[in-house]
């Protein structure tokens, strides 16, 4: 009886598991990576950010994704694409960019999250780092 209960508790955190590698039917997701150039600058700066998608397959939920961006400074932006309705075969975009200028010298926590019909797919952060002029 013990090994029984065991394979339970063991098959029920796998279940609970989010899957990493794909969604159960074989089909990976890609990853979310951010970067930021420059990473770190005087002031004023303006900093372009790309979100790439890494690896995976061609899924539908991230086919026009609707674009967050959080730039760290309480500034926000968003954007949907205008897309023709998703058919099997069609590419996907795997790069989005956006850029965003900083006034003021700070560390800025720059966030960007990918939605679909209201729902998150996947968030990545990174972070800037601005730095005063002579004589600040």
């Amino acid at each position: 009886m013990r090994l029984g209960s065991a394979l339970v508790s063991l098959l029920m955190v796998a279940l609970a598991s989010p899957a990493t590698a794909g969604d159960g039917r074989g089909v990976k997701r890609p990853r979310l990576d951010l970067r930021a150039s420059p990473r770190m600058a005087f002031h004023p700066v303006s900093v372009l950010v790309v979100a790439e998608l890494v690896g995976g397959d061609q899924i539908e939920d991230f086919y026009c994704p609707a674009i967050e961006w959080e730039w760290g400074d309480g500034g926000r932006s968003a954007s949907e694409g205008d897309c023709p309705p998703f058919e099997p075969g069609m590419e996907m975009a795997r790069r989005h960019s956006a850029s965003h200028a900083y006034q003021q010298p700070g560390e800025y926590n720059v966030r960007v999250t990918l939605r679909r019909v209201g729902r998150s797919l996947a968030a990545a952060t990174t972070v800037v780092t601005v730095r005063g002029g002579m004589g600040n």
